[in-house]
Protein backbone atom coordinates (compact mmCIF):
# COMPACT_ATOMS: atom_id res chain seq x y z
CA UNK A 1 0.00 0.00 0.00
CA UNK A 2 2.71 2.50 0.96
CA UNK A 3 4.73 1.58 -2.12
CA UNK A 4 1.85 2.66 -4.33
CA UNK A 5 1.58 5.99 -2.51
CA UNK A 6 5.33 6.57 -2.84
CA UNK A 7 5.31 5.87 -6.57
CA UNK A 8 2.21 8.04 -7.12
CA UNK A 9 3.84 11.03 -5.42
CA UNK A 10 7.13 10.35 -7.20
CA UNK A 11 5.51 10.19 -10.65
CA UNK A 12 3.39 13.28 -10.04
CA UNK A 13 6.36 15.44 -9.08
CA UNK A 14 8.78 13.84 -11.54
CA UNK A 15 7.00 15.50 -14.46
CA UNK A 16 7.29 18.92 -12.84
CA UNK A 17 10.47 18.89 -10.75
CA UNK A 18 12.74 16.19 -12.17
CA UNK A 19 15.32 14.89 -9.68
CA UNK A 20 13.88 16.84 -6.75
CA UNK A 21 10.88 14.51 -6.92
CA UNK A 22 13.00 11.83 -5.20
CA UNK A 23 13.37 13.99 -2.10
CA UNK A 24 9.72 15.02 -2.11
CA UNK A 25 8.51 11.42 -2.44
CA UNK A 26 10.87 10.27 0.32
CA UNK A 27 9.71 13.13 2.55
CA UNK A 28 6.08 12.20 1.84
CA UNK A 29 6.48 8.51 2.66
CA UNK A 30 8.39 9.33 5.85
CA UNK A 31 5.72 11.82 6.90
CA UNK A 32 2.94 9.34 6.16
CA UNK A 33 4.52 6.46 8.06
CA UNK A 34 5.49 8.62 11.02
CA UNK A 35 2.04 10.21 11.25
CA UNK A 36 0.37 6.79 11.17
CA UNK A 37 2.79 5.52 13.80
CA UNK A 38 2.13 8.56 15.99
CA UNK A 39 -1.63 8.10 15.66
CA UNK A 40 -1.40 4.44 16.67
CA UNK A 41 0.93 5.20 19.57
CA UNK A 42 -1.30 8.03 20.79
CA UNK A 43 -4.33 5.75 20.58
CA UNK A 44 -2.69 3.02 22.64
CA UNK A 45 -1.37 5.56 25.15
CA UNK A 46 -4.83 7.13 25.54
CA UNK A 47 -6.44 3.70 25.81
CA UNK A 48 -3.99 2.67 28.50
CA UNK A 49 -4.55 5.90 30.43
CA UNK A 50 -8.33 5.47 30.32
CA UNK A 51 -8.08 1.86 31.47
CA UNK A 52 -5.73 2.86 34.32
CA UNK A 53 -2.90 0.66 33.06
CA UNK A 54 0.63 1.42 34.10
CA UNK A 55 2.06 3.21 31.11
CA UNK A 56 5.30 4.86 30.15
CA UNK A 57 5.87 8.48 31.03
CA UNK A 58 5.50 11.20 28.44
CA UNK A 59 9.25 11.74 28.14
CA UNK A 60 9.83 8.02 27.58
CA UNK A 61 7.02 7.98 25.03
CA UNK A 62 8.67 10.73 22.99
CA UNK A 63 12.10 9.09 23.31
CA UNK A 64 10.75 5.81 22.00
CA UNK A 65 8.89 7.62 19.21
CA UNK A 66 12.07 9.44 18.14
CA UNK A 67 13.96 6.14 18.01
CA UNK A 68 11.18 4.60 15.92
CA UNK A 69 11.23 7.65 13.65
CA UNK A 70 14.96 7.25 13.04
CA UNK A 71 14.48 3.58 12.16
CA UNK A 72 11.61 4.42 9.77
CA UNK A 73 13.58 7.16 8.05
CA UNK A 74 16.62 4.92 7.60
CA UNK A 75 14.44 2.04 6.37
CA UNK A 76 12.73 4.21 3.78
CA UNK A 77 16.01 5.74 2.67
CA UNK A 78 17.44 2.28 2.05
CA UNK A 79 14.23 0.84 0.60
CA UNK A 80 13.36 3.50 -1.97
CA UNK A 81 16.86 4.26 -3.13
CA UNK A 82 17.84 2.75 -6.46
CA UNK A 83 16.75 -0.56 -7.91
CA UNK A 84 13.65 -1.07 -5.75
CA UNK A 85 12.22 2.25 -6.93
CA UNK A 86 12.72 1.28 -10.57
CA UNK A 87 11.01 -2.08 -10.05
CA UNK A 88 8.07 -0.46 -8.25
CA UNK A 89 7.80 2.22 -10.90
CA UNK A 90 7.58 -0.39 -13.65
CA UNK A 91 5.11 -2.54 -11.71
CA UNK A 92 2.74 0.24 -10.66
CA UNK A 93 2.96 2.47 -13.74
CA UNK A 94 -0.74 2.65 -14.64
CA UNK A 95 -2.24 3.26 -11.20
CA UNK A 96 -2.87 6.94 -10.48
CA UNK A 97 -4.02 8.42 -7.17
CA UNK A 98 -5.17 11.97 -6.52
CA UNK A 99 -2.27 14.03 -5.20
CA UNK A 100 -4.64 16.01 -2.97
CA UNK A 101 -5.95 12.84 -1.36
CA UNK A 102 -2.40 11.59 -0.90
CA UNK A 103 -1.39 14.74 0.98
CA UNK A 104 -4.57 14.60 3.08
CA UNK A 105 -3.61 11.18 4.47
CA UNK A 106 -0.62 12.29 6.60
CA UNK A 107 -2.36 15.54 7.57
CA UNK A 108 -5.44 13.62 8.70
CA UNK A 109 -3.30 11.15 10.65
CA UNK A 110 -1.52 14.02 12.39
CA UNK A 111 -4.83 15.64 13.33
CA UNK A 112 -6.09 12.37 14.78
CA UNK A 113 -2.82 11.89 16.66
CA UNK A 114 -2.96 15.40 18.12
CA UNK A 115 -6.56 14.84 19.23
CA UNK A 116 -5.62 11.55 20.88
CA UNK A 117 -2.60 13.10 22.60
CA UNK A 118 -4.97 15.55 24.32
CA UNK A 119 -6.81 12.69 26.06
CA UNK A 120 -5.62 12.31 29.62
Amino acid sequence: MLDRYYISVFNYYKKRLGKRSLNIALFYINLLELSITLALAAFFMAFANQMKFLTVSTSKFWTIYILIALVVIFKNWMRYNGKRRHVLNAKLKGKVNSIYLLWCLPIGSLIIALALLQVQ
